[in-house]
């Protein structure tokens, strides 16, 4: 819908665009699926599957050559995904043996109970040499003392996703003093667990281990639905299999997902707005930023 109306975009998208130099590139002529790497996603236990399916749709919508979707059951739950039959899917177990996975997200739909952090263990462990996206379910699971905390604190290529309530638990304080002072948060968050922190809400936060601290403007209320963070995390993994820096993709995903909402918004407004719509405008508008620029 976005494409077939061919919409004039301001000039501050390119202005922004041009901050994400690797984001916003032109392919190679020569470039093949193994050029823009392999996104590993572990969650959807029993129950949560879409939050997985969201995640790695939006991952193959923004360019990662190749997604697998490693479900928290015993058993598949589906043998293939209808609508997405390019996403590989396998049980989290299985998905967790692989050697060829570039880069990792965690946390989508992954569950609370002692297997959901006997999985996060073994990714913590098979990751530790790749970036890391921790997100939902995972964050929770990082608020305990745990040696799960301790390895995500030792962890080189590590990004955070909390909303607010996640942040609170994360710090041990309440979420209203969170939202008091986000700056403050997003900044202990990210010295705490020397990570990329992205603090979600109104104006989300990208904080770094150094103090740098970036604050995001675009979105608009109609990304309070159900699996729009399930969405980023996608986004934000499939760039960092695309061997982008994790600085350059956070925040390059975040000013994505809020400005595909923007452009949802102008077709059909905020209410009602579907995660699952995000992903495809993203790809259009990164798309519609390199041709035109």
């Amino acid at each position: 819908m976005i494409a077939d109306s061919n919409p004039i975009l301001p000039d501050h998208y390119f202005q922004t665009a041009s901050r994400f130099p690797d984001v916003f590139r032109p392919r190679k002529a020569d470039s093949h699926k193994g050029t823009y790497g392999t996104l590993g996603i572990i969650g959807g236990s029993e129950g949560m599957s879409g939050a997985l399916v969201l995640a790695a749709s939006a991952a193959l919508y923004l360019g990662c050559g190749k997604v697998w979707a490693g479900f928290r059951q015993h058993s598949l739950p589906f043998a293939m995904i209808p609508e997405r039959p390019e996403i590989m899917l396998a049980t989290a177990e299985k998905l967790l043996q692989r050697n060829d996975i570039t880069a990792w997200v965690a946390g989508c739909g992954l569950g609370l109970d002692e297997a959901a952090e006997q999985t996060l263990s073994q990714v913590l462990k098979q990751a530790a040499h790749t970036p890391l996206l921790l997100d939902a379910d995972a964050l929770t699971l990082l608020a305990r003392p745990s040696e799960n905390r301790q390895a995500a604190i030792r962890h080189p290529q590590l990004i955070l996703t909390p909303h607010p309530a996640e942040a609170a638990r994360l710090l041990n304080v309440s979420t209203a003093e969170i939202q008091n002072n986000r700056p403050q948060a997003a900044a202990e968050i990210s010295q705490t667990f020397q990570a990329v922190t992205i603090l979600k809400g109104h104006h989300t936060l990208i904080a770094a281990p150094d103090g740098d601290i970036e604050t995001n403007f675009s979105g608009n209320a109609g990304l309070a639905t159900a699996g729009s963070g399930d969405v980023l995390s996608g986004i934000i993994g499939s760039l960092t299999a695309q061997t982008i820096d994790l600085w350059q993709a956070a925040c390059a995903a975040v000013w994505l997902h809020g400005t595909a909402a923007d452009l949802l918004k102008t077709r059909q407004g905020e209410i009602g707005m579907l995660a699952g719509e995000i992903a495809p405008a993203a790809r259009w508008l990164r798309n519609r930023l390199i041709t035109d620029n």
